[in-house]
């Protein structure tokens, strides 16, 4: 049996045929009517009405055969449909296409076969109309033309059955969507209102009628504007009209928010969605469906968080800007105000509580004012600044302030808590009084009146954050004011210090002076008679005046140790750290002290890297060695030994000085480096005043350093101090110094000497009487030298400071000012040896500033530079 061929369109085919739902449907009268009347017409034994599926063929109707299907493989309407043409054939032993053919060889035994395709649409067969029969025979053209004729027949009842499956299938979902519809109506979560083009009511839903308080009957018929606030239900119908005269739509086809009003008039927040319903078959006829969304909830939660929002502005504002506010005094009048207005209330108060004699009692911050006469306005003021307390704890308030309660009452004339109010005191309808508290106590308390809608519980929790904003505005408040108090104390005891400070700066300098103007007349004579060389003294005059010098010497030395130490403790010594090789400090502070120690018998030995460098001051750091090594060799045994030596430790410098002397009580240890203290040295033979170790801890400690002892009692002891490591410093280039010029034999130069003490004045004179090069002219005032300096100015001018009348820098400045005198060299020789002294006298313009004891070297240094300059 040969292949069966497919149609070119199998696949839309099946999809039309499945689309007929014909298949394995129940017998109809019509089909089998049709296929009885083909049989008889064209008197054949059997009939059918076959449709062909993917895999078989199935009857529809049939005549002369019982069977409702066969394999599509052997179906003869297969090969009809294939071809979309009629298929006849007149004896199937004849044609080899069907010859073996199950159908032919067994039942039925077909010999005869005519079938012609059933389509819906051109060039689409679904199926046949076939005549059988089990003999062979002939099918003359007009039997062909029955035949086909009797297949648009057919056909028709196709058409006819999927044209009735579609009005069924249209009209459940048409019944359908109307009860969809009537569901979404009737059920929707919205209001639906359904109006034609008048504006009248056709149609409104459940839920409409709820949200807006009407009775269905109540609506049907009347015009929507009765549901609108009056400004808008004035001007509907005419919105109707102009957009139904092709007008711009102002609601229908958008979406927006606006009031629907309830049946007893109040507005309802809505969000109205129309639109528009047309009717294809009656144009005209244009009706128009709203929606209605409920927006109260909406609303009320916006207007909640708008209220939310304000009162977290009001405490956001009341902790950023807390500082602003209290400078201003403003922050509890701010958060009473603000209070007021989130609560709605016409009167509101903020208090503190305080103990008074262990009582609870309440301070107001702030106030709305209640005064109705002056009386009250006098008591109002005294309670807005806070002169006067609440403490009666049996009050609306005093329940609050005194116990902790939160009392709400929104009955105020029937509440029998509340006092009586004097007359004309503002009548008080509602009431709340809230505790602030803080770890269980009550520390404040706030309370507001008369608000525009009864106070609940609800609005206490919803001013929470406020309640715990004020307790901590309340604590920063104290902390505050205890603060101001605690920054008080320090500035009195500030105050204190500055004035004991300056009077102990003044102490010191007048010490200082009144010490240092009889030093200078004993150290200036006996540097005098030791380098007298017309009347040299005899060797015992000799010891007598160095010995006179030496005391002198010492005395100034401890002088001066003492105001050291005074200095630094002020913060008044000023230091230039920068790097420093030690071994050059070094060996200039050994070079100072090898005589001491040569008159010791000690051995002076250094032991140094020489290229050590440390972050210091070079003054200060060669004062803390010259102290340590001083120290070391006169507390040493005689034919002892001082070792100076530093090794590094980390970023620092170790600096240790060693002993061979008996070492340090162990019980003074821990008093070393206190100020005037001997360690149980007093009564000794070496001289000291006990500042030097403590004057030394100072130095190394503003030099960011630190220092320390490793003691060994009756072996000696090593003092020792660490310093920062700094970058090693190139040695610098030895410079030779110009050669000072002695002046020319001839005239000799003229120097004014300022002084109003006699005995300083023979000095100088004495001084000078060994210069050939200067003559010497003294006067015991200002004013005096202002005169004689103008009348003839001289070389130089020395002046004290402390002079009778003008002092010396007032003098200074005169002089400075006058074209005679203004190029003359000023130097103080004073007295006052504190810094600021020297720094006012360089500011007035002196040149140089010398200290009483005069030190002789040094002021002939200073003349010879003076010899030496250009037209002296």
């Amino acid at each position: 049996m040969p292949h069966l061929p497919l149609p070119d369109n199998e696949a839309e085919r099946l999809a039309r045929l499945h689309q007929l739902q014909l298949l394995d449907t129940p017998r109809e009268a019509a089909f089998d009517q049709l296929t009885e009347l083909a049989a008889r017409l064209l008197e054949v034994p059997m009939a059918l009405i076959s449709l062909v599926d993917s895999e078989r063929q199935w009857f529809k109707a049939g005549v002369g055969l019982d069977w409702c299907e066969t394999a599509r493989d052997i179906a003869f309407c297969a090969h009809a449909v294939a071809a979309n043409e009629m298929l006849v054939v007149e004896d199937t032993h004849r044609d080899p296409r069907f010859a073996d053919n199950p159908l032919v060889r067994g039942e039925p035994g077909l010999r005869f076969y005519a079938g012609v395709p059933l389509c819906l649409e051109p060039g689409v067969a679904l199926g046949t109309l076939c005549l059988l029969d089990t003999r062979p025979r002939r099918l003359d053209p007009e039997g062909r033309r029955q035949l086909r004729m009797l297949g648009q027949q057919a056909e028709a009842l196709l058409r006819l059955h999927l044209q009735h499956r579609l009005l069924s299938d249209q009209s459940q979902l048409s019944d359908h969507r109307l009860a969809r519809y009537q569901a979404i109506i009737k059920g929707a979560a919205a209001g639906i209102v359904r109006i034609d083009a008048a504006g009248l009511i056709r149609e409104v839903n459940d839920f409409a009628l709820a949200l807006l308080g009407y009775r269905r009957e109540e609506l049907i018929g009347r015009n929507v504007s009765v549901l609108m606030p009056e400004r808008w239900a004035r001007h509907h119908d005419d919105y109707i009209r102009h957009y139904m005269t092709g007008g711009e739509a102002r609601v229908i086809g958008r979406g927006r928010r606006v009031e629907a009003q309830h049946k007893d008039g109040h507005p309802i927040p809505v969000h109205l969605a129309v639109g528009e319903v047309a009717d294809p078959q009656h144009p005209q006829r244009r009706e128009f469906i709203g929606i209605l969304t409920d927006l109260s909830e909406i609303q009320q939660a916006t207007r909640q968080m708008e209220k939310q929002q304000r009162l977290l502005s009001v405490l956001h504002k009341g902790l950023t800007d807390y500082q602003a506010l209290m400078s201003g005094n403003r922050l509890w009048a701010f958060l009473q105000q603000a209070l007021r207005e989130l609560t709605g209330s016409d009167y509101s108060l903020i208090g503190e509580v305080l103990l008074v004699e262990q009582r609870p009692a309440l301070k107001i911050h702030a106030i709305t004012d209640l005064s109705w006469s002056e009386q009250s306005r006098r008591l109002m003021r005294q309670l807005q600044a806070g002169e006067m307390l609440l403490t009666n704890p049996d009050s609306m308030l005093g329940r609050v302030f005194a116990r902790g309660e939160t009392v709400l009452s929104n009955r105020m004339g029937e509440d029998p808590r509340r006092g009586g109010f004097p007359p004309g005191h503002p009548p008080l309808h509602n009431y709340l009084g809230v505790p602030i508290l803080d770890n269980g106590q009550v520390i404040g308390m706030y309370a507001i009146a008369n608000g525009e809608a009864d106070y609940d519980e609800n609005l206490v929790a919803w001013l929470e954050p406020f309640t715990s904003t004020c307790a901590l505005l309340i604590n920063l408040y104290r902390q505050l004011n205890e603060r101001e108090e605690f920054t008080e104390q320090l500035r009195q005891a500030r105050d204190q210090a500055e004035r004991a400070s300056r009077a102990k700066t003044e102490f010191l300098s007048s010490m200082s002076h009144e010490l240092r103007t009889p030093l200078n007349a004993i150290m200036g004579f006996a540097q005098l008679l030791l380098s007298n060389g017309r009347a040299p003294l005899s060797e015992r005059q000799q010891r007598q005046v160095d010995q006179i010098y030496k005391s002198g010497a010492h005395l100034l030395a401890l002088i001066n140790e003492v105001l050291d130490l005074a200095r630094i403790e002020a913060g008044r010594i000023n230091m230039s750290l920068e790097p420093i090789r030690l071994a050059e400090v070094a060996g200039e502070a050994c070079d100072i002290l090898a005589p001491m120690a040569g008159q010791a018998g000690i051995e002076l030995s250094l032991e140094l890297d020489g290229t050590a460098t440390v972050l210091a001051d070079y003054t200060r750091l060669k004062q803390v060695l010259i102290n340590l090594v001083s120290n070391a060799i006169k507390y040493n045994r005689p034919g002892g030994r001082v070792w100076l030596g530093a090794r590094r430790e980390g970023e620092w410098l170790r600096v240790a000085v060693r002993d061979t002397g008996k070492g340090i009580n162990p019980r003074y240890l821990d008093q070393l480096f206190q100020p005037f203290n001997r360690l149980g040295e007093e009564n000794g033979a070496i001289e000291g005043t006990g500042v030097g170790l403590a004057l030394t801890k100072s130095i190394v400690e503003q030099m960011q350093g630190r220092i320390g002892v490793d003691n060994l009692p009756g072996e000696g002891c090593e003092f020792w101090f660490c310093l920062p490591l700094a970058a090693p410093v190139l040695p610098a280039a030895v410079a030779e110094a110009p050669a000072g010029g002695r002046p020319a034999p001839g005239r000799r130069q003229r120097v004014l000497y300022v002084e109003d003490n006699p005995a300083n004045q023979r000095l100088m004179k004495e001084l000078f009487e060994d210069l050939g090069s200067f003559c010497l002219e003294c006067v015991h005032s200002a004013e005096l030298a202002f005169e004689v300096a103008c009348a003839s100015p001289p070389a130089l001018i020395l002046m004290d400071i402390n002079l009778p009348g003008m002092d010396g820098v007032a003098a200074a400045g005169l002089l400075g000012r006058h074209p005679l005198t203004r190029r003359v060299p000023l130097v103080a020789l004073s007295a006052n040896a504190m810094p600021e002294d020297i720094r006012r006298a360089r500011q007035a313009g002196f040149r140089d500033y010398l200290t009483k004891p005069l030190d002789i070297p040094r002021l002939l240094a200073l003349l010879e530079q003076l010899a030496g300059e250009p037209g002296s």
